[in-house]
């Protein structure tokens, strides 16, 4: 259970950090890219905060994922002078690729499926003997 101070920070980061990777993206003239901050979850002692990232197309996903965590403390240092006058110290930055997009259609496509895989479990791809 999040107290309403972790709740506070997580949406001014998760607010922040989106503007500020958005905007890069932006200065830096990258096409067909886009980075959305979907969650942002604060420990309960305010020192490490877990990003969730979205990215669009999924083939840069893991590519960009890395420059981001390569450049997290500029990230974090980019926070501290936006954020002097809320926040004393700014949490550590983990930067994670949230994958819950491609699990819903992967869950939306057996859905549509036209095999029913209760019916006929032998279908299943985890089922098939290799």
């Amino acid at each position: 259970m999040e107290s309403p101070r972790q709740k506070k920070i997580a949406t001014l980061l998760q607010q922040e950090i989106a503007q500020m990777l958005q905007g890069s993206v932006r200065k830096e003239g990258v096409a067909n890219l886009l980075i959305s901050v979907t969650k942002v979850s604060v420990t309960v002692d305010l020192s490490i905060s877990k990003i969730y990232l979205s990215l669009f197309p999924q083939e840069k996903a893991i590519e960009v994922l890395e420059a981001i965590q390569s450049n997290s403390f500029q990230v974090k240092h980019d926070l501290a002078k936006l954020l002097k006058n809320q926040l004393r110290k700014i949490p550590e930055l983990i930067f994670y690729l949230d994958d819950s997009l491609d699990y819903i259609e992967k869950i939306d496509n057996a859905l549509q499926a036209k095999s029913d895989p209760i019916k006929n479990p032998d279908e299943l791809i985890s089922r098939k003997k290799k």
